[in-house]
């Protein structure tokens, strides 16, 4: 498929996952044709199993001509942006000539929103191909040491990963489905003993409802876990929330940040962030929407500064002062 225009910008790579929330056939034709009017080459990949997505992507970095600019459009859910990601950075030959899009089709969709904001996907796609370079950042990932595994949008311990055993028990669909696993993991949460250590220094040692680190302000769309967080300072946001904090009144708080007001709340940047549990038990994890398999009782998350190159406007980041009310 072709643009209509005689000028060509350059490459789009549809990789889309059927499997995700709401990608449909008609879904991706119309992204394909919004990339067709922009006068780019379009070329759409199916990603109906996993691991597909990433292949296509690190392929797609690879057939790069350095010359003129690759897009590779990830339509789907914040898995599917994970895996498309993931791919990117496995090409040895990763620049400047190829940048990754996201559009919405997924549960959570949290990349997209830390990307731009509440706009509608069609302004954000036209933005990003009108002016390529007006957009074009390049944004900070992490990795998981014990795992060596990416992290794009982020990585959280405790009640946020407790949401995603919860929401797995949830017939609601969409964002839907996320709130009432936050809502039904929030009564029944035990605090657990855990430590936080930041740059070789503690930061929290005892009772803990929370951690999350990363560069993405919200998680499941509407929570606003990380509200002054830069996707491209070279530092991961941590924010960690101690018993002192019912866990039922974390929903509410979560999606104004004001959470952060609490003080019983850490927060602050850092290169390396550790999280750990210190009874021995397995830490309750999870990163870019995917819990992980129950075992380990510490993980380590190292920045990993400007490694992704992204078409983006963000939505300014809350500054402290901006962010009111009564957090009780």
């Amino acid at each position: 498929m072709a643009g209509s225009q005689n000028r060509l910008n350059g490459r789009c790579v549809v990789i889309a996952n059927p499997n995700a929330g709401i990608v449909s056939e008609s879904l991706v034709g119309e992204v394909a044709d919004r990339c067709c009017r922009l006068s780019f080459v379009v070329e759409v990949v199916w990603a109906r199993e996993p691991g597909e997505a990433q292949r296509a992507s690190r392929a797609a970095v690879a057939e790069s001509d350095g010359a003129s600019l690759t897009v590779i459009v990830s339509v789907g859910g914040d898995g599917t942006a994970w895996e498309v990601a993931t791919g990117m950075t496995m090409a040895a030959d990763l620049s400047a000539s190829v940048a990754l899009l996201v559009v919405p089709a997924g549960t959570g969709n949290s990349n997209f929103r830390s990307h731009w904001g509440e706009s509608d996907w069609p302004f954000a796609l036209d933005m990003a191909l009108g002016s390529p370079g007006k957009h074009l950042r390049a944004l900070d990932l992490a990795n998981i040491v014990e795992e060596d595994r990416l992290v794009v949008l982020g990585a959280g311990a405790g009640l946020t990963a407790q949401v995603l055993q919860d929401a797995g028990e949830v017939t609601l669909t969409g964002a839907a489905r996320l709130q009432e696993g936050l809502l039904r993991a929030a009564v029944g949460f035990t605090p657990y003993p855990g430590r936080v250590t930041v740059d070789g220094e503690v930061v929290h040692e005892g009772r803990t409802v929370f951690a999350n680190v990363g560069g993405g302000r919200h998680r499941a769309w509407q929570y606003d876990v990380l509200p002054h967080s830069v996707l491209d300072d070279g530092l991961l946001d941590y924010c960690v929330v101690g018993a002192g904090t019912d866990p039922r009144a974390l929903p509410e708080l979560l999606r104004t940040g004001r959470h952060v007001l609490r003080p019983d709340t850490v927060y602050g940047r850092g290169r390396q962030v550790v999280i750990e549990r210190l009874d021995g038990a397995a830490l309750c994890f999870e990163h870019d929407g995917e819990l992980l398999p129950a075992g380990r009782s510490r993980y380590t998350l190292d920045v990993l500064p400007g490694r992704l190159p992204v078409l983006c406007a963000p939505a300014r980041h809350l500054k402290a002062a901006a962010v009111t009310g009564d957090a009780s």
